[in-house]
């Protein structure tokens, strides 16, 4: 069978991370935290807390090598009802409820240069086509993820280098910390802030759920986790920089649309609606990244629970194809029924669990002694992997706290796929 490449899974990884949120969360956090520095801060700490947990699920998939990601960790490593709780979290929450956002903002954009288009149409005609992509075969699904992320990475380093050199009447930043930043970065804006900075990361485990059909798993999981993760990284510091640099704070304040109110400010509005076609690009990789990922851990559900079978079937050419369909049906029923911000809200904190768990995951493949001979093992740890669980349950504390009604509709989705674990395994 045709394996995944190296550079393949690197851009999977890429384009799931590099999607709706780093285009659209600094206008929030501006509305608490005004200091250059904390706000750069967020990026940084953000990117080094996603680089831990890439790091511990290079030590996981190395040893657990199977599709599925925190399906297969978390099922391994707890209780067959801990995957598929984590399977049902990815299935709802992890990549159909990222598909419809991501469709959604590419449709908003491309009405911004073509103002007759139907964002819903558009949206959804998106998934449809890419769903069909996917389906069609390996060939075909690689070279159209590694097409539109090399487009992704080079039209973000053009559009920062673009602001930065001929974008008119640059805003005088200062990135040295100032003394009341240490309040600030230990404050309740900066934990709700990283909030939306850890969405913006999420994806950054994308290639753990093609680990079967990655080719030398246990030898090239690491590399494409270290890079993907480091490279998106960079893209989101050099990104926010732009932002900050280009354009005035109370522009940006509480808006979505950063990218486009930045061009319009330093270039003019005629650039502003380009980039708005732009960033549409943009968002077809990770539309076509989270089509490619998300479904194999419906196909392994299926192999697993009778009841899901037919989630596993594949195509003649062992593309999973039913589970492509039914994840994308999905998404077209999220796009056409509900609203950007009820798809958001909740996510982050649903998601941060499952990585959470994950990532105490590997303490547990020690002590069981699962570890594979000769497979990657953590680089730093147990400092590595304590680091990503300190800052995940940090921001977890303050989501309960101040957004309890969130957190608590992320608690019912959870114990609805307990419920409907136990219903799939009594007819198993």
């Amino acid at each position: 069978m045709h394996k995944f490449s190296v550079t393949t899974a690197i851009s999977v990884v890429i384009a799931n991370m590099v999607g709706t949120g780093v285009f659209t969360s600094l206008g929030f956090q501006l509305l608490g935290i005004q200091s250059h520095f904390a706000l750069i801060m967020l990026w940084f700490i953000g990117g080094l807390t996603a680089l831990c947990g890439a790091l511990t699920y290079a030590e996981l998939g190395a040893n657990l090598p199977r599709s599925g990601g925190e399906y297969n960790f978390l099922g391994r490593l707890y209780h067959p009802c801990a995957g598929f709780i984590s399977g049902w979290i990815s299935a709802t929450v992890g990549f159909a409820a990222p598909v419809a956002l991501a469709a959604m903002t590419f449709g908003a954009y491309l009405t911004a240069v073509f103002p007759d288009a139907s964002q819903t149409y558009a949206a959804a005609l998106l998934v449809v086509c890419l769903t069909i992509a996917h389906c069609f075969s390996h060939q075909t699904s690689s070279r159209v993820q590694q097409l539109f992320t090399l487009l992704k990475i080079i039209m973000i380093v053009l559009f920062c280098l673009v602001i930065l050199i001929w974008g008119e009447n640059p805003q005088s930043i200062s990135l040295l910390p100032k003394a009341e930043d240490s309040s600030i970065l230990f404050g309740s804006a900066f934990a709700v802030s990283l909030i939306y900075v850890n969405y913006a990361y999420t994806g950054w485990n994308a290639v753990t759920y093609i680990t079967s059909e990655l080719d030398n798993p246990q030898q090239n999981l690491p590399i494409v986790l270290l890079v993907g993760t480091s490279l998106v990284m960079m893209l989101y510091l050099a990104l926010n920089f732009t932002f900050l640099s280009a354009t005035p704070a109370d522009l940006l304040t509480g808006k979505l649309e950063i990218g486009v109110i930045t061009a319009q400010h330093a270039l003019g509005v005629s650039a502003g609606k380009i980039m708005g076609g732009v960033l549409a690009l943009l968002l077809i990789s990770t539309v076509s990244a989270m089509t490619m990922a998300g479904p194999r851990v419906l196909q392994v559900i299926g192999q697993d629970l009778s009841t899901f079978n037919y989630l596993s079937r594949t195509n003649k050419r062992g593309i999973p194809s039913a589970a492509i369909v039914f994840q994308s049906a999905l998404a077209l029923i999220l796009i056409v029924s509900s609203t950007f911000e009820s798809i958001l809200i909740f996510s982050s904190f649903v998601l941060a669990i499952n990585t959470l768990f994950s990532v105490l995951g590997v303490f547990i493949l020690r002590f069981k002694k699962l570890n594979i001979e000769g497979a990657y093992r953590t680089f730093g740890y147990p400092f590595v992997p304590i680091i990503y669980l300190a800052v995940t349950l940090w921001t977890l504390t303050y989501v309960f706290t101040s957004r309890p009604q969130e957190a608590f509709i992320g608690l019912g989705l959870i114990c609805a796929g307990a419920l409907l674990y136990q219903v799939a395994a009594e007819k198993k």
